[in-house]
């Protein structure tokens, strides 16, 4: 499931970085593959555990993923990593990858 939530609205109508996950949309992408990637520990002043995934769409299948939407993938609320990589074939797209990183700590 792709969750996308609208950015929020100074009061001179300019859009901020901030998103508003209350306003937030929903949608459900089915017949993907989400993998494991790399996973990273930092041990500073603050531990934190950020575990690397990559989202595969079936031949053919595109998604609409931005930097910042969130993904629900195996039980976990992941966030996008970067743009979609969209692959092509002969002139013809074929399938898409997105980065999704999930920060415990």
């Amino acid at each position: 499931m792709i969750i996308r939530a609208p950015f929020v609205v100074d009061r001179y109508g300019n859009a901020t970085t901030e998103r508003d996950w209350a306003s937030a949309t929903r949608t459900t992408v089915r017949r993907v593959s989400v993998q494991p990637e790399q996973s990273t520990e930092d041990d500073g002043d603050r531990p934190a555990v950020t575990s690397g995934l990559r989202l595969i769409t079936r031949r053919g299948v595109d998604i609409d993923l931005i930097p910042g939407d969130r993904v629900v993938a195996m039980g976990r609320l992941l966030e996008t990593d970067g743009d979609v990589a969209r692959w092509v074939v002969g002139g013809r797209h074929h399938h898409s990858e997105a980065r999704l990183k999930e920060v415990n700590g």
